[in-house]
C-alpha cells in the first residue's frame, strides 16, 4: 500500500493553503507532519483522506488515481484532537460500530473488537460507557475504533493534545508499537518536535503550506536542508546570528571568532547565517573552550529541572535551555558560551551549507 501525491496543491478563495507537493508514504510506516499552527498539517491530511479535492495535482493509492474519490469509498480512518465516542454505547459497541456499518459477520466483529481492545489495553473496560473512562482511556477507545476498520490509511490529527502529560507519555510509547503491527500507512500531525522524535519513522516539516523537507526523522532533525526546517524542528526555535568566513577563521556577530574546523574548514570565503539550538547554549564555559557571547538577560522561565533564558544579542533574540535551576538577575549582562561543533551554517538566503559537526557524528 502506497499513498502518493503528485504536484498536489490546494487554493481556497485565492489563498494557497497547500503549495505544490510531491510526497510518497509507504505501507507500515509512521509519517509525522510537524509544523506550527496554520502551517498546513490538517489541510494536507484532508487531501489525503479525500475530504477535500486538490486544486491541482493527483492523489494515488496503491497506484490507482483516487483524486476525486469520496472519503466514504476509501479505506481511511481518522482520529482528531477532540476524540469522539458515542456516549450511549459501551466501549465494545463503540469499537464495533464501523464494522457493523460495513456489514461484517458478527463473529469476525467480535474477534476484531477483542483483539484490538487487548492491543489498546481496554479489555477490562469493554462493558463501560465512555463517560466512565479516563481521558486517556477515551482516546484509546477512539484509536481502537480507527484501527479495527483495518484501514490502509490512518490519519491522526494531534490525537494526544488534550491529554495530561503522563497519559501523553504512555500513548507516545504505545502508538509506534501499535502501528508497526497493523501494516497500514500512518500519518500523525503534531506541533511538537519532541513528539516527532519520540514517534520516529519519517517526518515532513511544514511551513506556511509548504513541505520543506521529508525523510527519516533523525536525519531531518540533524541535517535540516534550510533554516526554515531547522526553525520548525527545534523547540524553542533555532537561534541565528551573522557569520563571516575569511581564510581559516569564522567571525561571528560583534567580532567573536573561532577557527574554521571540520565541515566548516571547506566553506568558501563570504557571509553566512549561523544557527544553533537552544539546548546548546551554556552559561558556564565548557571544558572544550567555546565561543563567548556577551548577551543581556531579558526573561527566565523555570521548568523544574531546567531554565529557559531569553537573551538579547546584537539586535537578535535568542533562547537558551540551561540544565538546572538558576537564580539570574533580569536586565543584566550574561555571558554565554557555544561549542563550535554545534553550529550549523546556512547561506544568506537560508539553504544549509554545512551541518553541525556533532550532527554528522551522531
Amino acid at each position: 500500500m502506497t499513498l502518493e501525491f503528485k504536484g498536489v496543491s490546494k487554493v481556497v478563495n485565492g489563498e494557497t493553503h497547500i503549495h505544490p507537493t510531491d510526497l510518497t508514504l509507504e505501507a507500515g510506516t509512521m509519517n509525522v507532519l510537524l509544523g506550527p499552527t496554520s502551517s498546513g498539517k490538517t489541510s494536507l491530511m484532508r487531501l489525503m483522506a479525500g475530504l477535500d479535492v486538490p486544486t491541482r495535482g493527483q492523489v494515488f493509492w496503491e497506484g490507482a488515481d483516487v483524486t476525486g474519490m469520496r472519503v466514504q469509498d476509501r479505506k481511511v480512518a481518522m482520529v482528531y484532537q477532540q476524540f469522539i465516542n458515542y456516549p450511549s454505547m459501551t466501549v465494545y459497541d463503540n469499537i464495533a460500530s464501523p464494522m457493523k456499518l460495513l456489514g461484517i459477520d458478527r463473529a469476525e466483529i467480535d474477534r476484531r473488537v477483542r483483539d484490538t481492545a487487548a492491543l489498546m489495553k481496554l479489555t477490562p473496560m469493554l462493558d463501560r460507557k465512555p463517560l466512565e473512562l479516563s481521558g486517556g482511556q477515551q482516546q484509546r477507545c477512539a484509536l481502537a475504533r480507527a484501527l479495527v476498520k483495518n484501514a490502509g490509511l490512518v490519519l491522526l490529527d494531534e490525537p494526544l493534545a488534550n491529554l495530561d502529560y503522563k497519559l501523553r507519555e504512555e500513548l507516545r510509547v504505545e502508538i509506534p508499537r501499535i502501528f508497526e503491527e497493523s501494516g497500514a500507512v500512518f500519518v500523525y500531525a503534531t506541533t511538537e518536535p519532541e513528539e516527532a522524535l519520540l514517534l520516529g519513522g519519517n517526518t515532513a516539516t511544514l511551513w506556511e503550506g509548504r513541505v520543506t523537507q521529508f525523510g527519516p526523522t533523525p536525519k531531518v532533525y540533524r541535517q535540516p536542508i534550510d533554516a526554515t526546517t531547522a526553525r520548525v524542528f527545534s523547540d524553542p526555535p533555532m537561534n541565528f546570528l551573522d557569520v563571516t568566513k575569511r581564510g581559516g577563521e569564522l567571525t561571528f556577530g560583534e567580532g567573536q571568532s573561532a577557527a574554521a574546523q571540520g565541515p566548516l574548514a571547506d566553506l568558501a570565503d563570504g557571509s553566512y547565517l549561523a544557527g544553533f539550538r537552544p539546548n546548546h547554549v551554556e552559561i558556564a564555559q565548557p571544558a572544550t573552550g567555546g565561543i563567548m557571547f556577551d548577551t543581556r538577560l531579558s526573561v527566565t522561565e523555570l521548568t523544574g529541572s531546567e531554565t529557559f533564558v531569553h537573551l538579547d544579542y546584537a539586535g537578535r533574540k535568542w533562547v537558551g535551555l540551561i540544565h538546572g535551576v538558576h537564580n539570574l538577575k533580569l536586565g543584566t549582562a550574561l555571558p554565554v558560551y557555544l561549542d563550535p561543533r554545534h553550529i550549523y551554517i546556512f547561506s544568506e538566503t537560508g539553504e544549509l551549507v554545512a551541518p553541525a559537526s556533532y550532527a554528522l557524528a551522531a
